[in-house]
């Protein structure tokens, strides 16, 4: 069987990472078919697609109505049967986190979900937890498989978290937080890093610059590739591509079979 390559990656700043040359560097290398990224902080009109088009890449953007701010891109070699952009909500919308695009067999979501901050982005964060759930059901209703990826903002156990009782005391390990990982698992959405390697353990997608945790592996998984449960025996490989630098995260991904 035909498989692809789909990848997710929090760039923090697209514009940064294309002058340093890790984000060239990074796509000559692994050359995924399909990419989302999140946090581009950037529009259009200020990355040149001579980056990706040459190798074969259409891209289909959501920046933030805000300048330098948030924002995703969606860039793919697969052609989409249909492309939406946002999930249909203006504030959610105005802050550029989601790109939906139809493919054959499954439907995918790049997504940068909300931080909660130091609590008082909390309820927003909830708020679109709980709209992008009900928009990727209302996707599989109509009997589509569903691929969903992107920065969580969230470490779901403490496997995923480097030194769980510090995390604790902030977003984005609290149990309310947690909890939507376990409702993801609940409507039939696969971890599908977790489903392949339930017990490794330092497997981190994200590491806080401070006193250059990084270097020491001091970071948290909170980047994810998701699948709808019928889609899991397709996932030949689950992955954290760990050494790719230019970002506070890495890039994260997935092999899927397509048939064929």
């Amino acid at each position: 069987m035909a498989a692809i390559k789909i990848c997710s990656w929090n760039i923090n700043g697209m514009r940064a990472t294309v002058k340093t040359g890790d984000f060239q560097s990074w796509l000559a290398s692994s050359a995924p078919d399909i990419i989302g990224l999140q946090e581009v902080k950037a529009a259009p009109d200020q990355v040149v697609p001579a980056l990706w088009e040459p190798l074969g890449y259409t891209a289909y953007w959501h920046p933030a109505e805000r300048s330098g701010y948030s924002g995703a891109l969606l860039l793919t070699k697969v052609a989409p049967l249909a492309v939406r952009v946002g999930i249909g909500v203006p504030e959610f919308d105005i802050e550029g986190r989601l790109i939906e695009a139809e493919f054959p067999g499954f439907t995918l979501f790049t997504v940068y979900f909300p931080n909660g901050g130091k609590g008082d982005r909390l309820p927003f964060k909830l708020r679109f937890f709980e709209t992008f759930l009900a928009r990727a059901d209302a996707v599989r209703a109509t009997g589509k498989s569903v691929v969903f990826m992107g920065d969580v903002n969230i470490a779901h156990r403490e496997i995923d978290v480097a030194r769980p009782d510090e995390a604790k005391k902030g977003t984005g390990f609290l149990p309310e937080e947690r909890a939507w990982i376990d409702r993801f698992a609940d409507h039939g959405y696969v971890d599908t890093f977790r489903a392949l390697h339930p017990a490794v353990e330092g497997a981190y997608s994200y590491w806080d610059a401070w006193r250059e945790r990084r270097a020491r592996n001091v970071g948290w998984r909170i980047d994810y590739v998701f699948v709808s449960e019928e889609l899991r025996p397709r996932v030949t490989s689950a992955f954290i591509e760990s050494d790719v630098m230019g970002s506070d995260h890495c890039p994260v991904g997935i092999e899927l079979e397509t048939g064929g």
